[in-house]
């Protein structure tokens, strides 16, 4: 599992980490019930702190991707991924949509947001 963070962004880390499993459970590179890394490996892995890992864990648990089994480690949750790619569609739609009335109302081109847009999901790797 490849998971690239990057300190120089106004992104937390834990939310990298977060986002980037999510994508890789969506994606289908993470399987139903695949374990996941120790949170202390993976800190060791990353070079940083247990509590970050756990707290990217924890918050994946709270959002149904991943399952704790007391004692085994962290598994993929299973799930209905089409249910979880819609939701997380409705969530850009929402932000997507108050960016558009941000565009608007400081006179921004559809051409100029669309160009924004696709340069700022090109650069948003991590």
């Amino acid at each position: 599992m490849d998971i690239i963070i990057s300190n120089a962004g106004a992104t937390p880390i834990y939310e990298q980490i977060t986002r980037q499993i999510k994508g890789l459970i969506l994606r289908g590179e993470l399987s139903e019930g695949e374990a996941l890394p120790s949170m202390r490996t993976l800190a060791r892995d990353l070079h940083i702190s247990v509590i970050t890992t756990k707290r990217a864990y924890e918050e994946l648990e709270q959002e149904g991707f991943l399952t704790t089994v007391p004692g085994k480690g962290c598994f993929v949750a299973p799930r209905n991924l089409e249910l979880a790619r819609e939701a997380l569609m409705t969530q850009a739609e929402e932000h997507l949509s108050q960016a558009v009335h941000i565009a608007r109302t400081g006179g921004i081109s559809l051409s100029e947001l669309t160009e924004t847009l696709r340069i700022l999901y090109q650069e948003e790797i991590v």
